[in-house]
Parts: structure tokens; sequence; C-alpha cells
């Protein structure tokens, strides 16, 4: 029975050893490598320009990027934005001109691109401008916010999508098949589901994984990766989620809209997303006060109340237990009645106060604490509501060039009801509520 003492493990990972080397053996990201599509369109014709390729890790990028250096007619130059500069730059620049003289086009390829500060992209702006150098950058980060707009005008940007169950299955047969390791070994089994929900949709990681729980078995034939097997290498799955990155503002947004879409259960796991990945506690408490206001407001004052009394909560409280006082904040605040009238009518009364002329207060509504100010009119004919019926007068207490400007519209929601019903009958004739 063979050992792991005489069975000779490669050195190179698994992931490399079966990196594709042309389109027809990449799998994914159909949408730009199909025929007809954009970037194989560019690559087979060899009509390349300046890009970026958008994408979670494990996506493919660098696979792409080594693909053209294979296909295109190109000289070939890959840098890491961790660990290179402004030298490295400047170095593929002076040859990319000294390529020129003959003709030849030159490459670079920089990984994870976000990383270069402004000044590290701004050595960079000239020459992709004059096309002395072809620029393919890779991020897996939302280049909007993280390339600089003057360079991001000159890159085309392809979006890369998390690879599908499918597509890592096929990975997985592809490495079965043609790495000669692998496939001089008996595998009986292996859990594929368990495996593809370990690598988190990263095809790296479950190459990585794989390959780990197969040495770990080399003294069992035939070999069987079964759950068992995986959970006892990985120990962990793999949470894909940045607190600093594009997946940090996607979840917070996708937690948010589940909220105001009053779905609680889809509020939970956009939570649990976010806890599971290490996020600050209080991040998401201080989210659910604004959501509280902004979107359920006078249609559940209670909302706001029980929001900014989470909060309080988890700060004294901290996790794990944290998490169950988060809980019922967002379950509360997804079942709540809606009403976003208050968060419109401040952004109504202040795109006034920006675009219109800041008319002076009136005279009725001033305080006079002095006698000059008295005899001016401050305050004159001002009527105190506490002295009528109901304590209520009709007044205009707006400027007069603006007296007949609404901001807030009550909804019909909840407690809101009856706010617009009591607004109605006191405004009745001059406001429409």
């Amino acid at each position: 029975m063979p050992t792991k003492k005489n069975i000779l493990i490669p050195q190179i990972p698994l992931a490399e050893r079966i990196r594709p080397k042309t389109i027809n053996e990449f799998v994914g990201q159909s949408k730009l490598v199909a025929k007809g599509k954009p970037l194989l369109t560019m690559i087979e014709n060899d009509t390349l320009s300046s890009f970026i390729l958008w994408g979670p890790p494990g996506s493919g990028k660098t696979t792409i990027a080594k693909i053209i250096s294979e296909k295109t007619n190109s000289e070939f130059y890959k840098i890491n934005a961790v660990s290179s500069g402004v030298k490295e730059i400047r170095k593929v620049i002076e040859i990319a001109e000294s390529n020129i003289d003959y003709g030849k086009r030159t490459i670079l390829f920089i990984d994870e691109i976000h990383r270069f500060n402004k000044a590290q992209q701004d050595a960079l702006l000239s020459s992709v401008e004059s096309g002395k150098i072809i620029l393919i950058g890779a991020t897996t980060e939302n280049p909007s916010f993280e390339v600089i707009p003057a360079l991001r005008s000159r890159m085309r940007v392809f979006v890369l999508d998390e690879l599908s169950q499918k597509d890592l299955s096929s990975i997985l047969d592809f490495a079965l098949l043609k790495d000669a390791f692998l496939s001089s070994l008996e595998i009986a089994e292996i859990d594929k589901d368990f495996l593809i929900y370990l690598s988190g949709g990263d095809a790296r990681i479950m190459l990585n994984i794989f390959e780990a729980a197969v040495i770990h078995e080399l003294d069992k034939l035939p070999i069987q990766i079964t759950k068992n097997v995986l959970e006892n290498v990985v120990q962990s799955k793999k949470s894909n989620y940045d607190k600093s990155g594009e997946e940090h503002y996607n979840i917070i947004s996708a937690f948010i809209k589940s909220l105001r879409g009053s779905d609680p259960d889809a509020a939970l796991y956009w939570m649990a997303r976010m806890l599971d990945g290490g996020e600050d506690p209080l991040f998401i408490a201080r989210r659910m006060i604004v959501f509280a206001s902004e979107d359920i407001g006078n249609s559940s004052p209670n909302a706001l109340v029980l929001a900014e009394t989470a909060f309080s909560a988890v700060e004294k409280i901290g996790m794990p237990e944290a998490r169950i006082i988060l809980a019922q904040c967002a379950t509360y605040l997804a079942g709540s009645p809606k009403s976003n009238a208050s968060y419109m009518g401040i952004e109504k009364a202040l795109n006034d106060v920006r675009k219109k002329q800041l008319f002076p207060v009136p005279l009725h509504l001033r305080n006079a604490p002095t006698k000059l100010m008295k005899e001016i009119g401050y305050g004159k004919e001002y009527k105190y509501p506490h002295n009528f019926t109901n304590n209520f007068i009709t007044e205009n207490y707006l400027p007069d060039e603006l007296k007949n400007a609404q901001y807030y519209f009550p909804s019909e929601n909840g407690q809101e009801k009856k706010i617009k019903d009591m607004l109605k009958q006191l405004w009745k004739g001059k406001k429409k509520y």
C-alpha cells in the first residue's frame, strides 16, 4: 500500500498546476469570453486596449491575463501592487518605449491595482493614454472608488461574476482529469457539494482545500474525501466579507433594502453574513438607528426608540450576546409600517433653502426682548396657539414668499395616519393632507 513517504507530492499548488492555458480550457465568465463577447473578440483579433478586470477572488482574473500573455503578440510583464511601486512601473515603461521602435506592444498586468496609491496610478497615465503600454488591472474592489478617475476613463471595465456551483464542479473535474498527481491516485468519493460550499465561490480556495484533503488521506486507499475529512482539513468556512472592501458595501446595502422591504428573514441572513465576517456590531446598530428614522419615521415612532436602545445595549453587552439584541431590533424594524415622509420633507425643505433666496423671518415670528424691537414691529400680531380652541389658530409660519409651500406629506401607514388626520382637520383647505 502506498504511503505519503513513497508518493511524490507536488510542490506547485494544484490551482497553479491546472491553470488554463487557452480560452477553450477556461471555465466561467461566458458573458466576457464566449464566442462574440468583447473580451474574447479582443484576444482573438489581437486588438487589445487597456482594461480592468473587476471580480471576486478566484473568479479567473489572473488566468485571463496569463492567457492573453500567451495568445497575443506582445511582451508581457506582471507586477503586484502590494510589493511594487513607481520604480517598477517606470522600468516597464522604459522597455515599452524601446519596444515601440521595433513595432512591438507591451502589456503590463497589475494584480490588486486597487492597492496602488494616487501617485502610483498617476505614473501610469501618460503611457496608457499614448498607447505605449496596454494596461490590464485586476481588482476585487470597485474601480469607481479605488482607481483614480483619470486612469479609469482610459480603461474599459470588465466585471467578473462569482463562479457558479456548475463552474466550480467543472473546474474540479478538469483537475481530476488533467493533473498528473491526482489522476495517478484512486479517489473513490468526493463530497462535491460540501467542498464547493467551503470554497465560498473561490476556485483557488476550492482546489487548495481539495488537494490538502487528498494529501491528508494519502495513506487510505481508495481515497474518500467526505464531509468529515473536509471539515477536519478546513476547520471553518471562508467568509467572503471584507470590512473595508466592496462586499462590505454590498451586504449592508442588501441588509437595509431587506428591512425596507419588510423581509425579516432576508434581514437576518445579511446580518448573519456581516457578523460571521467580523463586522463591528455597533456599525450595524448605527445603520438601524438611521433606518428607523429614514424609512419608518412617524408611522412607528417606537422604532427609533428601540434602535437607539439596541445601540446602547450592544455597546454594553458586546458579542456574542449582542447578536440577539441586533436580531430583535432588525426583525422589529422589518415588521414595522414604513414611511419616509419625514426624510422626504427635510430633503424638500433643504432644496428650497439651497436653491431659493433666503427670505427674512416674518416680523410676527420674531421675539422682541427690547423696547426698540417692539417699536419696529417684532412679535406684533403673533397669535399664541394656546389661547385658542384646540390650542390652534390658522397662521402663516413661513416667509410670505413661501406661504404655500408644503414639505411634509404624512403617509397612511401606522401611527402616522393619526398625525395626518389631525393635521388635515386643523389645516383644512390650507394644506394638502
